[in-house]
């Protein structure tokens, strides 16, 4: 029997909404900028490090990724005017900064105009001498945003079809950008390499694992800590080569990959990365939110990082029934991503509201509330963020005419969480710092 007080699991979705939509407005570009980056007296300062900008006969900008804008005007409002550059995101901005060239490149993939932007920003960086101060502002979904093929072979056709056998093979985001950066004369530091001797820094708004910030937008300005020879594995664990355009795959064939870039290399010499914004961030919000917002008993749990959604659903699920015990309300914050491995046809959702479709069908009938939603307000090729899924949702879905399990096993959970307003919508954000999952038990 069903008995679940359904005003009280309405008001515990709303919670979990408000400690989402807190901790994205806490973990914002311009609140990480005013705290790490400013300029006073023609002295930039990047976190420790501080640059005489007289000394440069050259200061050259390149913002890239879904945070590209924002970090370009978060820049510009702790600089000021007279700044040049390049602005690579994946929508259109409202507003363009005077001295800037905006491209809006593709995610989750490459389109023409990401090509003109890789293009574009290699033949600018290529000019530029010793005496230039390149700064470099990445945020995640650089590594669609801007590409150039490593050879003339590979064309946007082959590189869309690749990435998206890489997208839906179910392998971790590093993975997946170990076999991008070395089919790119862009990443793996090879964009840095075009800059070259030129002194660089990175500012980094971090959507990857904050041991592994060479995966970000595929590391284009930093030493690759991947091989070729990793490439080769990953095609064989995840049964790729066959899947990939005839350009690519004999790359893989011939075994002709060429190894990118590494810590020792000369063109490193001179370059500095300083992440100021990460999902960490995000995370200490959303604790201090259910902590003051709900008086909730709150623990964090990362330890499912790149582990398939179901898998990840079930860990966490049996690691807030256990925090719940030993008290009346409890809150289980896990920051990170999850995987999905799509088979065959998929149908409108992405991975956070197929993780909480999921947790749906585990949790109906229990005072347990799950949502799951990403920082950059795009899941999957849905409108949504996320979704927020309860002991509920099962229930109300039946009522409203809807199978849970079979939009489960056709990848469609958007439909499910839009029919019954269980959807996150924020629109594309600006930001990027991975994704957010807030359990709540009550």
């Amino acid at each position: 029997m069903f008995a679940l007080d359904t005003r009280v699991a309405a008001a515990m979705r709303a919670t979990a909404r408000d400690i989402f939509l807190t901790a994205l407005s806490d973990a914002s570009i311009q609140k990480a900028f005013q705290l790490h980056v400013d300029c006073n007296r023609n002295i930039f300062r990047i976190a420790e490090d501080l640059y005489d900008l007289s000394t440069y006969t050259r200061v050259f900008v390149v913002s890239i990724g879904k945070a590209a804008h924002a970090m370009a005007e978060a820049l510009a409002s702790q600089v000021g005017g007279g700044l040049v550059g390049i602005v690579v995101g994946t929508s259109d901005p409202p507003s363009q900064i005077a001295g800037f060239r905006y491209y809006c490149g593709g995610h989750p993939l490459p389109n023409a105009e990401s090509l003109r932007a890789g293009e574009t920003i290699l033949r600018a960086l290529n000019a530029h001498t010793s005496r230039s101060l390149v700064i470099y502002m990445i945020s995640g979904g650089g590594s669609a945003a801007v590409e150039k093929p490593i050879t003339d072979e590979i064309t946007l056709e082959d590189l869309v079809a690749t990435y998206r056998e890489l997208v839906h093979s179910g392998a971790p985001i590093a993975e997946i950008n170990a076999i991008r950066k070395h089919l790119s004369a862009i990443k793996g530091g090879r964009m840095a390499g075009a800059a070259y001797p030129a002194q660089q820094v990175s500012i980094l708004v971090s959507d990857v694992p904050e041991n592994a910030l060479d995966s970000l937008a595929s590391g284009p300005t930093m030493p690759d800590s991947s091989t070729v020879d990793d490439c080769y594995g990953i095609a064989q664990k995840y049964a790729l080569l066959g899947k990939f355009p005839n350009s690519v795959r004999q790359l893989f064939k011939q075994r002709a990959l060429e190894e990118t870039p590494k810590p020792d290399d000369l063109i490193f010499h001179r370059s500095r990365w300083w992440p100021v914004l990460s999902n960490a961030t995000a995370q200490k919000a959303a604790v201090a939110q259910a902590v003051t917002r709900g008086g909730f008993a709150v623990d964090v749990d990362n330890s499912c990082d790149d582990w398939d959604y179901a898998r990840a659903a079930d860990h966490l699920l049996g690691r807030l029934r256990e925090l719940r015990r030993g008290v009346s309300r409890a809150c289980l914050i896990s920051g990170g991503e999850v995987t999905v491995k799509v088979a065959g046809k998929s149908g409108i959702g992405g991975r956070n509201q197929q993780f909480a479709l999921y947790c749906a069908t585990s949790i109906e009938g229990e005072n347990i509330t799950v949502l799951s939603a990403g920082t950059d307000g795009i899941d999957g090729n849905s409108p949504a963020a996320g979704a927020v899924a309860d002991g509920t949702t099962v229930q109300r879905a039946r009522a409203a005419g809807v199978d849970v399990r079979k939009s489960l096993a056709d990848f469609d959970s958007y439909r499910v969480f839009e029919n019954l307003e269980d959807a996150i919508i924020t629109g594309p954000t600006g930001n990027n710092i991975r994704d957010l999952r807030i359990l709540l038990a009550y």
